[in-house]
């Protein structure tokens, strides 16, 4: 695949121009690949429409997977469900920021591709320093999904992802490679108890049963 992305190569120290091009591309309507503390992922502003439909389009996504959700910080959270039980606090404390996403009840006023028709929304704070710097100068939370399309491997990479994708987004940040081997984990935390959807990078399971 030709690349006709934009590519721009984090620098140790200084980003902030960096970060400032890329809230550019978004506010803009874009589609970035970036740096997650798990794999590479397609960041888009979640409250456009149509940069959502851009990132289903990019990955070739069925219109009834829902696409996830990275904030800045657990204040964010509020702006997007409608519901916060107990489990949710619970795990929020004990895991965040890290590689875990939390399945809440959706807001009703979110754009309802991201939900894939299911009526909730996965959000994660991202245990990588970097990623929350990036989405605090971007000032809103970014789709979170892996840069890659759906069924291959999630990219830990630029490279990868612009083999890939490269005609196709608008702009790729390079922040070296992901030392992730995992993905996220996912947990159900719209009922109590709250449940596993997906083991991945971290164990949950004694919160759980607490």
């Amino acid at each position: 695949m030709v690349n006709t992305a934009e590519i721009i190569k984090l620098k140790k120290g200084s980003p902030g121009k960096a970060f400032a091009r890329c809230a550019e591309v978004i506010k803009g309507g874009g589609v970035i690949a970036y740096p997650t503390d798990t794999f590479y992922g397609l960041g888009a502003d979640p409250r456009n429409p149509r940069a959502v439909s851009r990132v289903f389009e990019i990955k070739g996504r069925v219109a009834d997977q829902p696409i996830l959700l990275l904030i800045h910080d657990r204040s964010e959270v509020d702006e997007w469900t409608s519901e916060i039980t107990p489990s949710a606090e619970r795990l929020m404390d004990r895991f965040w920021p890290g590689p875990l996403t939390l399945v809440f009840t959706a807001r009703p006023d979110i754009v309802p591709a991201l939900t894939g028709g299911t009526g909730t929304i996965g959000l994660r704070v991202p245990g990588s320093e970097l990623t929350r710097a990036l989405l605090g100068q971007t000032g809103k939370a970014l789709t979170g999904t892996s840069a890659n399309r759906s069924g291959s491997s999630s990219p830990r990479t630029l490279d990868e992802v612009m083999r890939e994708l490269g005609e196709l987004v608008d702009l790729g940040l390079d922040g070296g490679v992901s030392d992730a081997d995992r993905p996220s984990t996912v947990v159900d935390v719209t009922t109590e108890p709250a449940r596993i959807i997906r083991m991945g990078a971290v164990d949950v399971t004694a919160e759980l049963i607490r």
